[in-house]
């Protein structure tokens, strides 16, 4: 196999062209044609020259008007729910309620689209991702009454297409900056079934009308989640296949490594961006702390204290965190990979409610160019989980310490002014 090494000198005189802050130290190497970006751990900005985030939009009150009150806004690393139409509509996705809400680009409250139930245009239990695809079209992933719906701007319903789970679960859905829309299917061994489990997920284009498109990629399946014995089985925090949309191409990791790869359309890998990580190790703390979560969370479900009992002899743990929680495709072709923050290395205050299904994604991302070069460290507000960028601004949800939840926007800013105008 033949291997080329870009000599560092090179490499940093098209940084200086490219208005790079400071000398970047890694190396280039091009493998049968892929480029291997390998970085150091230090990223190319100063102190003063990192970039911060600024609040521009919150949605959301504790009390007061129904209107903007959430009940639950799936905001874990890779849901996507909340979205923006043509002229700069938010569209929220409430899972408790079974409903949608759309404000204007101002945080003004517009319409609620949908209802509680299983007929047309209502929104069953389950429900994780919103996107808006070509025309402003609405599409809803109604997993509890396995369907996907659509719905215009106004509110008017247009349709339903049937999900059907014996092709794949689908798992996350995406939509591209072109508007294309994207699903990961899971096949799982259902109870009663006697095929087994496929190994692989595969990411497919979904189109409105409901047919499946091209498959752009088969990855492996995370183990998180399984089903032995017709019972479900968990393994927190065991490797799973982490992915997103960059521009026409599509960001790939097992979030084992920290080791990003990035894939044409039809599915050739094209670049590998690697940077130095130790992972940590899963203490015994760590591990009580998600078994406390669980068992409160299925008693407050009303599972049977039986029930629960048989459940958590079916939860297990990897001996190490993974690489990083998610990654998010940013403006200008810049990657953001989050951090994982283990619980036992919360503050204080944190631990009390400390809930896995959030806290254990980090307030730090790092960020690399579009050339796959490790630029440094954004911190994020506490609690705030980001869910999409449209230019450079950043869409997501944050908690306060009543878990009350909030739409926030974010504006990416260095020190010379917003970091999208560089």
């Amino acid at each position: 196999m033949l291997k080329r090494i870009i000599p560092v000198s090179l490499c940093l005189a098209v940084l200086a062209c490219a208005g790079g802050d400071a000398a970047w130290q890694g190396t280039v190497t091009d493998s049968a044609g892929i480029t291997i970006v390998r970085n150091p751990a230090q990223g190319t900005w100063s102190a003063d020259q990192g970039w911060t985030v600024e609040e521009t939009l919150r949605i959301g009150t504790a009390e007061g008007e129904p209107e903007y009150q959430f009940g639950q806004v799936p905001a874990s690393p890779g849901v996507a729910a909340i979205a923006t139409a043509s002229g700069g509509e938010i569209v929220v996705l409430d899972q408790q309620a079974q409903h949608l809400k759309v404000f204007t680009s101002g945080g003004a409250y517009v319409r609620t689209i949908g209802g509680p139930g299983g007929g047309p245009g209502e929104i069953g239990l389950g429900s994780s991702a919103v996107i808006v695809a070509p025309g402003d079209t609405i599409l809803v992933s109604d997993i509890g009454n396995q369907r996907a719906n659509l719905y215009l701007l106004d509110g008017t319903f247009v349709r339903s297409f049937p999900i059907s789970f014996t092709d794949g679960i689908p798992f996350r859905w995406e939509s591209a900056p072109d508007q294309r829309i994207v699903a990961q299917l899971r096949r799982l061994a259902f109870p009663g079934s006697t095929a087994p489990p496929d190994t692989m997920d595969v990411l497919v284009e979904r189109n409105l009308d409901g047919s499946v498109g091209d498959t752009l990629m088969r990855v492996p399946s995370g183990k998180t989640v399984s089903f032995s014995g017709g019972a479900p089985e968990f393994k927190f925090f065991s490797p799973e296949p982490v992915w997103g949309m960059l521009g026409d191409r599509i960001l790939y990791a097992v979030s084992d490594q920290y080791r990003i790869g990035v894939y044409a359309p039809g599915g050739t890998l094209e670049r590998v961006v690697e940077k130095p990580f130790e992972r940590e190790v899963v203490t015994g703390e760590d591990q009580d702390a998600v078994k406390d979560l669980l068992r409160r969370a299925w008693s407050d479900a009303g599972v049977p204290p039986q029930a629960v009992t048989q459940l958590m002899s079916r939860v297990q743990f990897a001996e190490h965190y993974p690489a990083f929680a998610q990654m998010i495709a940013g403006f200008d072709g810049s990657i953001w990979i989050q951090h994982i923050q283990a619980p036992s290395k919360l503050p204080a205050e944190a631990r009390e409610g400390f809930n896995p299904q959030y806290d254990l994604a980090s307030r730090e991302w790092d960020v690399f160019d579009r050339d796959g070069r490790y630029l440094g460290i954004v911190a994020m507000p506490f609690r705030f989980q980001p869910v999409r960028f449209v230019g450079d601004r950043i869409y997501g949800v944050q908690r306060d310490e009543l878990d009350v939840q909030y739409v926030v926007v974010l504006k990416v800013m260095n020190g010379r002014g917003t970091a999208g105008d560089r």
